[in-house]
């Protein structure tokens, strides 16, 4: 039942008429660099050094990638901290206790405390009896009108979340940590289920619906519900619990995480600022980059023979660089990040996973093109441009990576980014609504000069 258009249609060609309106719409649209310049105007609220403009503040998350020494940014090693506390920290911990980390990193988020086991032991508990959808949600709001993308199908599930909702515009902090743990608990079975419709009705393939386990932590719960069979290691479940708390959090500024606080400083109620959230993440910019990078590793292994050798890798990149391949964009994804400088937490620690995963799998040729990219891609930078940068590979590079050794559809990858991240949207958005209190208002100078309205029969 892939979706179609009405045939109750017009047969005109509009062809030619889109074609110039397309032309008039593009006309004088572009703006000179000279001008952005002139009026010191923060091109993607960045200063002239590539820092962030500083905008707000937040208790939720930091992003540590270099220091300012006598007005000079001065790289370092990455650090990311979830209210404070190393995510390094976070990890370790929960790997010692041998247990999964996520649902203690959702509330490490909320509250700004670790959980005691007791407390870790009921909101575990609450997650479990809130993750069943509404009853018809799933018939009605996923299989109904399946979508061939993933990101736009839970962004539509969350807004028609709003509507099974006895109080969805009640703007009280009780009342939206109610909503965001709703959301929280149930966009894994959301996106698990958008994923089966998408196999099945675009792709061909059997209809599984799998209903979510009360004794399952969300890992588990994604790898059981994905999967025909429903069956996973412990191994995959800790790896793929992993990347959720990676990826759950990454300071105020990045791209989705400041759009739901603008949009919800304008008071709007949770659904719609989760799904504009959500709408960012799925950008190729940001959360959607791990498609590209797998993309783009496709694309290098169609044109390399070998990508254990350095030199044929260090050319090819050179073509990219120098948009003689690939997309043509002369970006090489998965490397460098707007903080970050020599290294990404998230990379590193997802990087560890990937070198064990490749042993066991027998995947270290592959591994080994991956390790090519990050080490020689800013050397290619600096032939090709002319200049040095300190430049690491971010968590794109590995997270698509590890993924695909997990058996897990690319369709997931960045649906699984958000699954994971709601939880900092939700803290963010809070956070927005008790602090900010503020609608977020920047300025733009128009510079497109005056013209006069001329009647219709005279133009």
């Amino acid at each position: 039942m892939v979706p179609f258009y009405s045939e109750n249609v017009s047969n005109t060609d509009y062809s030619e008429f889109l074609s110039t309106l397309c032309d008039e719409t593009c006309e004088n649209k572009n703006i000179s660099l000279d001008l952005y310049n002139k009026y010191n105007v923060k091109r993607g609220l960045r200063n002239a050094d590539g820092t962030g403009v500083l905008v707000g503040l937040t208790r939720v998350g930091e992003v540590r990638g270099y220091i300012i020494d006598e007005n000079e940014k001065v790289p370092i090693d990455g650090r990311l901290l979830y209210r404070g506390i190393d995510v390094y920290d976070l990890c370790a911990g929960c790997r010692k206790d041998g247990r999964f980390g996520y649902e203690e990193c959702i509330y490490l988020l909320l509250t700004g405390k670790l959980p005691n086991k007791s407390e870790l032991d009921t909101f575990t508990q609450y997650l479990a009896d809130n993750r069943s959808l509404p009853n018809g949600f799933a018939e009605d709001m996923i299989l109904k009108a399946p979508s061939s993308n993933i990101m736009n199908k839970i962004a539509r599930s969350v807004l028609a979340a709003y509507s099974y909702d006895e109080n969805p515009d009640d703007l009280s902090i009780s009342n939206v940590l109610r909503q965001s743990l709703l959301l929280i608990a149930q966009l894994p079975v959301m996106v698990s289920y958008a994923y089966q419709a998408k196999s099945h009705y675009y792709d061909g393939n059997s209809l599984y619906i799998h209903r979510p386990e009360r004794n399952m932590s969300t890992a588990e719960n994604i790898l059981h519900m994905i999967r025909p069979d429903g069956k996973f290691t412990k191994l995959e479940a800790e790896i793929l619990d992993l990347a959720l708390i990676l990826h759950a959090e990454h300071g105020g500024g990045n791209n989705s995480s400041f759009t739901i606080r603008v949009v919800s400083s304008s008071g709007t109620d949770t659904y719609a600022a989760v799904s504009s959230a959500i709408d960012s993440l799925k950008g190729p910019k940001h959360g959607g980059a791990n498609l590209k990078v797998m993309d783009m590793i496709d694309d290098i292994k169609a044109h390399v023979d070998d990508c254990t050798d350095e030199d044929k890798m260090f050319d090819y990149l050179c073509k990219i660089l120098r948009k003689e391949a690939y997309d043509h964009t002369g970006l090489v994804y998965g490397m460098g990040h707007a903080v970050y400088t020599m290294s990404d937490p998230r990379a590193v620690l997802l990087k560890e996973k990937a070198t064990e995963l490749a042993t066991v799998m027998g995947k270290e040729d592959e591994f080994k093109l991956y390790q090519n990219i990050e080490k020689l891609t800013p050397k290619a930078f600096e032939l090709i441009r002319g200049k040095s940068k300190v430049m690491c590979a971010n968590v794109d590079l590995y997270s698509g990576f590890v993924y695909s050794m997990l058996n897990i559809p690319r369709d997931l990858y960045t649906p699984l980014f958000a699954v994971s991240r709601v939880a900092g949207w939700a803290a963010h958005r809070i956070e927005e609504l008790i602090a900010g209190q503020k609608i977020i208002r920047p300025a733009y100078k128009n510079i497109g000069g005056r013209q006069s309205y001329a009647d219709l029969d005279c133009r």
